[in-house]
């Protein structure tokens, strides 16, 4: 595939249709519009547009991220290897061109030439609007912002055009924070509500389909699973004009075909290929690629404890002596991931999160304790796993179930499409699954209060509830924002290894985000959302 056939045929100009041959001497007009123009390839792409929407994927984060603005941001630094890397405690204006911040509140002072997409001014009612859903459409979303303590409309307070407050229900270290991540991102409520419906009062059908900002880039074109287009704002105010005017972002399932787009030069940028890809793409040099731990997260085996056998933690247990973990190390991740298992010590020794647990791979210990738990035969039951990430949980899958196979847990491999994954979890039905979380905020009470907390947001995949965990996490989250480091420590020491005790999910390994990119693309930034942010980037 030639690079120009690819263009037209990732913007969708000629779909299906024979090309004309490539001319001897390509135009300077052509050559400014491709330099101008990243095509981007991966596994799976969003299936909504819409940060606020029923079930948004980790694709549709991207979106949001690029065509939405937030009142602030975070600044960047050095991080590994040198890569601009989001500094967790240091923020800036995004939206906001100033910021202050009281003992009880914040208030934002607005960019007063900001616009939507449309032409629309941005101002403060806009902001309200789009905090007060964000607090109110339930589901993630809502979850997210609790995270922060912003869960009551009353708190976000139009003080004029251009100036909000948002006031705080208690301290919490987590509020200014949780105001930089995705989901308080800034809607054109007049153009939204104009689309609203007394059965969708948010107009999130209206979202779905289509971008409502005033972030540095607007989707032109979506064809579910197929691609999609995003063409620069040139009115974008919050941030230096992007050098990128365009992104064409094509879904190419199989992970050969987009190494040999990227090997051939007809793509600029990719991630989700099989990490031992990225080892030899590494290797050959033709590319760059980065690889970096995801910063507070891992890949897990999850298991539903509200129903039996998994309702009992000696099951629990067995499953965790059972799993394959070096062999997954090896044969699936390709070194490009940390261990967390097989920690020296019985109980946590660090205030930190994540770190490994004592389990590793012994199958006598682990038909004991099945025996123990009256599984003495084993039994039968899934598996399941997300598609849009099949380069690596369909290996991973396949070892788990050859291993859980020799003590009698005989597992049928679910495969779930991408645009449904977080609906199944949602429903918190599988019985057994692997996932990835990581969490935005990189403290641990905040990975806790997500995955083990018993307000059971989506991400307690396993419906795990402790009233002794809950008291824990409240209280590192209590004593965070007073500054009681002592009953901190003590705090997050208990719930890890309450956690690894009661094991309702078993952690793999702390993954790499891999992406390759040709030699001349530059501005690559790790955020926490472990995505692409375009705004930064360019082409040589």
């Amino acid at each position: 595939m030639k690079r120009r056939d690819f263009l037209k045929s990732v913007s969708g100009l000629a779909a299906g249709a024979a090309l004309p041959a490539m001319p001897s001497v390509i135009s300077t007009a052509y050559a400014d519009a491709r330099s101008e123009t990243l095509l981007i390839v991966s596994e799976g792409g969003p299936n909504n547009l819409d940060i606020h929407g029923i079930g948004t994927n980790v694709p549709g984060y991207e979106v949001s991220w690029n065509c939405y603005d937030r009142l602030i941001s975070h600044e960047m630094k050095s991080g590994p290897g040198g890569v601009p890397y989001y500094d967790r405690d240091k923020f800036k204006g995004e939206l906001a061109e100033d910021f202050k911040i009281d003992d009880m509140s914040v208030t934002f002072k607005l960019r007063k030439n900001a616009k939507f997409h449309d032409g629309t001014p941005v101002t403060a009612k806009d902001v309200k609007w789009s905090l007060d859903r964000a607090v109110s459409v339930g589901g993630f979303p809502t979850f997210q912002m609790s995270a922060g303590s912003l869960t009551k409309p009353e708190q976000f307070v139009v003080i004029d055009d251009h100036t909000v407050r948002v006031d705080f229900l208690k301290k919490d270290k987590l509020t200014i924070p949780d105001l930089a991540v995705i989901v308080p991102c800034i809607v054109n409520s007049e153009l939204v509500k104009k689309n609203a419906s007394e059965k969708d009062p948010w107009g999130l059908e209206f979202t779905k389909q289509q971008t409502a900002g005033s972030g540095a880039y607007k989707v032109t074109k979506w064809t579910a699973g197929t691609e999609v287009i995003m063409e620069r704002n040139d009115d974008w105010v919050c941030g230096p004009l992007p050098k990128i005017k365009r992104v064409i972002w094509r879904m190419v399932p199989q992970a050969g075909n987009r190494r040999a787009l990227l090997e051939r030069g007809d793509a600029d940028i990719s991630y989700e290929l099989p990490n031992k890809d990225f080892q030899e793409m590494k290797a050959n040099g033709k590319l760059n690629v980065v690889s970096l731990p995801f910063s507070n997260g891992i890949q897990y085996i999850g298991m539903n404890v509200t129903k039996p056998p998994f309702d009992n933690p000696k099951v629990r247990q067995a499953v965790a002596y059972a799993l394959p973990y070096q062999k997954i190390m090896d044969a699936v991740m390709f070194g490009l991931a940390n261990p967390m298992f097989g920690a020296a010590k019985d109980k946590p020794t660090e205030v930190a999160w994540p770190q490994p647990h004592k389990y590793n791979t012994d199958m006598e210990k682990a038909k004991a304790l099945l025996t123990e738990a009256g599984y003495a035969n084993g039994f039968e039951t899934t598996i399941s796993f997300d598609l849009n990430f099949a380069g690596v949980n369909e290996p991973l899958c396949v070892l788990v179930q050859e291993s859980l196979a020799q003590i009698g847990i005989k597992t049928t491999i679910n495969k779930v499409p991408g645009a449904n994954w977080r609906t199944e979890l949602n429903k918190k039905e599988m019985p057994l699954f692997t996932n990835v979380f990581s969490g935005w905020l990189d403290y641990p009470e905040y990975f806790f209060y997500w995955c083990y907390h018993g307000n059971n947001s989506v991400f307690n995949t396993m419906s795990y509830k402790s009233a002794e965990m809950d008291k824990l996490i409240d209280g590192a989250r209590t004593a965070a924002a007073s500054g009681d480091k002592a009953a901190y420590d003590k705090d997050v020491k208990g719930f890890v290894d309450l956690a690894f005790t009661d094991i309702p999910r078993i952690p793999l390994y702390q993954p790499f985000v891999n992406v390759a990119m040709q030699k001349n693309i530059s501005g690559y930034q790790y955020w926490f959302h472990r995505r692409l942010d375009y705004r930064a980037m360019a082409k040589g």
